[in-house]
């Protein structure tokens, strides 16, 4: 028998969700098939998921290849057009063990090419297919997907759905396996996950969640929470922020912009003073807290001063990690119709932006000098701190122990111990 080879593009959840197909297809016993996870995020992304399946069709001549993922649910007809594709599978289909025990008995007999239902009739989350993911060190476990709001420049709700809640038992017994693991950290994913709860009875809120975790589950050293969107903090989240020290001082901040008309034209739901404001909160309660945020370069519209305004966002919320996305329109989204920022200026301010990113990132790590940091090792001569930073160990740690050490100096991104 040959396994399935699986490629994943894109984001955690989509890694995520190819553990959970994995499964699947072992249980419904496909052989001889490759199974790419697409992203969908931007055109480049689509354009990478095309220049991959053309490479694992060189490579797997007489495999089945089966396309899934965002990019399949947004585009099916990009995919079901291409030569080497023989099947695609929506992002509802694919965590559905009927399909696959279709793909596996009769691969395009009585199972149809292309399987993509509308992900918006979609009302519940695949919540307990695996018991997270990840290395021996850090899993990462789905507690929502789908997103209720619809961004100009974004297409993933159309490839992911509304949003639908993971109950909270469900997520609860699923860390408590976990931990029993071994496990010294899980990691909470979503789509959009400070909205997690509005669709469950007494819509509870993500820092709801949080807590009942950390007070359910005494024995989980580390719980450390994905992309936020700042302006749907809620009072016991910074409740955790201040009192929870297993709740780790590193938060990945859903920016976008630092201008309000730009955020305004984005149809985003915060203001460059609510950033601001969230972040100097967030650090005076946890001062040793830490930002991530995704910031895009030339958004359509953007002149120069609307690009200082984001610029400046780096020093006024503290960032230390900067995730910055050129701007390119996607198709099908309301930004792709508005004006254009010419090519070349887009990439010139990106540069800026990373180039800033590049400053945040050095006195961040020069700041840890000295510094007594717990870390949790990924492999025998590295980990990372509560901040997410990476330390290398000159001599070797068990991997997935926490260790407890001083900070010596640094050599490029990564501290030294």
């Amino acid at each position: 028998m040959t396994p399935p080879k699986f490629t994943t593009l894109g984001c955690r959840l989509n890694a995520y969700e190819t553990e959970a197909m994995k499964d699947l297809a072992a249980q419904a016993g496909l052989e001889n098939a490759v199974v790419v996870n697409t992203c969908a995020v931007t055109a480049e992304a689509v354009r990478k998921a095309r220049q991959e399946i053309r490479k694992l069709r060189r490579d797997n001549p007489n495999a089945k290849l089966i396309v899934t993922g965002c990019a399949a649910q947004t585009e099916p007809e990009t995919f079901a057009k291409m030569a080497e594709v023989d099947a695609v599978i929506g992002n509802t289909e694919k965590m559905t063990p009927d399909t696959w025990k279709g793909l596996a008995a009769d691969f395009i007999g009585e199972t149809e090419a292309v399987q993509v239902n509308d992900i918006m009739s979609v009302t519940e989350t695949a919540q307990h297919l695996i018991d997270g993911f990840g290395t021996r060190s850090r899993a990462y476990v789905q507690v929502q997907n789908g997103c209720d709001h619809r961004c100009t420049f974004c297409i993933i709700p159309y490839g992911r759905g509304n949003s639908r809640s993971v109950p909270a038992g469900v997520i609860i017994d699923q860390i408590k396996r976990l931990v029993d693991k071994g496990f010294n950290e899980v990691v909470l994913t979503g789509v959009d996950l400070t909205s997690w709860g509005a669709d469950l009875p007494a819509q509870p809120k993500l820092g709801d969640l949080v807590m009942r975790i950390l007070k359910l589950v005494p024995d989980l050293p580390r719980l450390r929470i994905s992309s936020i969107d700042s302006i749907e903090v809620d009072e016991n989240l910074m409740q955790a922020i201040a009192t929870e020290p297993r709740l780790m001082p590193h938060l990945h901040l859903s920016l976008q912009h630092g201008d309000d008309l730009i955020l305004k034209r984005m149809k985003r739901r915060h203001l460059r003073d609510d950033a601001i404001r969230f972040a100097e909160a967030a650090q005076k309660l946890r001062p040793d807290m830490t930002f991530g945020a995704d910031i895009i370069a030339g958004f359509p519209t953007e002149t120069e001063a609307h690009f200082e305004n984001s610029l400046k966002l780096v020093e006024e919320c503290n960032l230390t990690w900067l995730h910055v996305f050129p701007y390119s329109p996607r198709e099908g989204t309301p930004a792709a119709r508005m004006p254009q920022v010419d090519g070349r200026a887009i990439k010139d301010r990106a540069a800026r932006l990373r180039a800033a990113g590049e400053v945040a990132v050095s006195r961040h790590l020069a700041a840890q000098q000295g510094v007594m940091h717990s870390v949790l090792m990924e492999a025998p001569d590295m980990g990372r701190t509560e901040q997410f930073t990476e330390v290398r160990f000159a001599a070797e740690q068990p991997v997935g122990q926490i260790v407890r050490v001083t900070i010596t100096g640094r050599d490029g991104h990564q501290l030294v111990a």
